[in-house]
């Protein structure tokens, strides 16, 4: 078993979202010892957004790519790789102004790959990622789950749980601390929810 450890947060020792994509990891390794895990810091080692040059798995080949082309082409081909040879994806991403870092949604625009994540049929897209389990480790400073209001600004676990959808996955699990910028009762309680999805993860995984 392949399980792929992204972490997207910028705040690196301090990030919540990697302490629970971390301990996210721990959980599943318990369950099941044999796992092999690969891990992509995207604060680290982001790809460049997309961009002409980097629009190679969009287009069919016309000649020769340019130095530059076939730079961005390896890159987006290591990272859907990365991804298909996975069959456990736990992702921890912090909420960045109601959405996704930009390092992670640079990540999804090159893996996002027609014929590859997902193909297009007479019938509309079909995703091709049905048979891998998605984790979200997600944090946020304030409280988006509880009310329609805050659920109509959250753009991080709708968006994440939209794209990995349409690329086929429906095994999607959610690990969410929310609260952290809340104060010391509100981020206790958030940390306490996530380690309640945690333990949530262990048992399903116990179970199957």
């Amino acid at each position: 078993m392949q399980v792929l450890h992204i972490d997207s947060s910028i705040t690196g020792a301090s990030s919540v979202s990697r302490q629970l994509s971390r301990e996210a990891v721990e959980h599943w390794l318990a369950s099941h010892p044999g796992a092999q895990v690969h891990y992509l810091d995207l604060a680290a080692e982001a790809p460049s957004p997309l961009s002409r040059d980097a629009l190679g798995f969009r287009q069919p080949p016309t000649g020769s790519p340019t130095e530059a082309q076939a730079r961005e082409n390896a890159v987006s081909e290591a990272m859907v790789r990365q991804l298909l040879a996975a069959d456990v994806v736990v992702i921890g991403a912090p909420l960045y102004n109601f959405t996704i870092p930009a390092q992670l949604k640079a990540w999804l625009d090159r893996v996002a790959q027609a014929g590859r994540t997902f193909k297009y049929t007479e019938n509309g897209p079909v995703g091709l990622l049905g048979d891998k389990t998605v984790i979200l480790a997600l944090s946020r400073g304030g409280i988006y789950s509880t009310s329609e209001a805050g659920s109509a600004m959250e753009h991080q676990e709708s968006y994440l749980k939209t794209i990995f959808g349409f690329m086929g996955v429906t095994d999607i699990r959610v690990v969410r601390a929310e609260g952290m910028d809340m104060g010391p009762e509100n981020r206790e309680r958030g940390f306490a929810q996530a380690r309640q999805d945690i333990q949530a993860l262990a048992e399903v995984q116990a179970v199957a």
